[in-house]
């Protein structure tokens, strides 16, 4: 089983020099993954309920630092040579399908293919109204953009023409290293979401899934896929525990379970030149006996 980070571009996570050090010392220990997250705004109080904590509070405050995920891992990118990268995730349907693609396939080509497109549909009204964008339909939009955005990277010339976006003859290029199959996977831990990932995704990202939670929600995404008539082994399970507390003792039940990936919470220290011990002491704790996991 493999290791992930949870996440750069917030807070402490923001500062060039973090970014640098840790994506260098991620690299050079084995985590397999660098996840940066999005929001385009922040608000001090709103009505919407944030679905990861039970008292539906927004755990940061409004005027945390929190960069833009694509511009993160773009300078990631360009400190490391073999790790992947991921949006963890990226609210697609806040964004403009047609420039989102353009970027998407820049930050992969520059990382010599090494990107992955973490998706989720979004939790708070208050952020689409900042934008202007609908907040109903925003499952139905976001399915629309991946289609838009598949086409985009792997036609030639393309002609849209669908509920939310319509364009014709259009050329996007460069084009991702994988064209049109560059991974694409889908947060949420709903019935919705994980049919989302079935239907169309190449993996599944659980958010705040404990050890005993990992096994019925994976279970439930393979039938799916059954359904489907897909393959569940090409579908890739990963996970973060999240405001779950673990030890490496539950390793086990997520390799039980067929996660193919742990993501780590875990937040870089304010000291620089603790990176690399910090990044050790991961590796120690939560690479080593994942390697261990089959």
């Amino acid at each position: 089983m493999k290791v992930g980070l949870f996440a750069l571009g917030i807070g402490t996570g923001a500062r060039p020099g973090v970014i640098a050090k840790t994506a260098e010392a991620a690299e050079r220990c084995g985590v397999s993954t660098l996840w940066a997250a999005e929001h385009v705004v922040l608000f001090d109080r709103q009505d919407s309920r944030y679905p990861y904590a039970e008292s539906g509070v927004f755990p940061l405050p409004g005027g945390a630092d929190w960069l833009d995920p694509f511009i993160t891992l773009t300078f990631a990118a360009a400190v490391t040579r073999t790790i992947r990268l991921a949006t963890g995730i990226c609210l697609v349907p806040e964004h403009n399908p047609v420039v989102l693609a353009k970027e998407v396939a820049s930050l992969d080509r520059l990382s010599k293919g090494r990107f992955a497109l973490g998706v989720g549909i979004g939790w708070s009204a208050e952020e689409f109204a900042a934008l202007g964008i609908p907040f109903e339909r925003r499952a139905q939009r976001t399915r629309e953009y991946i289609e838009v955005m598949r086409r985009l990277w792997s036609e030639e010339v393309t002609t849209f023409h669908g509920e939310f976006v319509n364009f014709d003859a259009a050329r996007s290029f460069p084009k991702p290293v994988r064209g049109g199959k560059l991974p694409i996977i889908f947060g949420g831990e709903s019935a919705p979401a994980l049919k989302r990932s079935a239907d169309i995704g190449n993996g599944w990202f659980g958010f705040s899934v404990g050890p005993d939670e990992a096994a019925p929600l994976a279970d439930k995404l393979r039938a799916m896929l059954k359904a489907n008539g897909r393959d569940p082994s090409e579908v890739e399970i990963m996970v973060c525990p999240y405001t779950k507390q673990i030890t490496s003792g539950d390793l086990k039940k997520y390799g039980a379970a067929g996660v193919n990936e742990l993501v780590i919470p875990a937040y870089p220290p304010n000291d620089e030149s603790e990176i690399g011990r910090w990044i050790e002491q991961i590796a120690r704790d939560w690479i080593e006996p994942a390697a261990k996991i089959r």
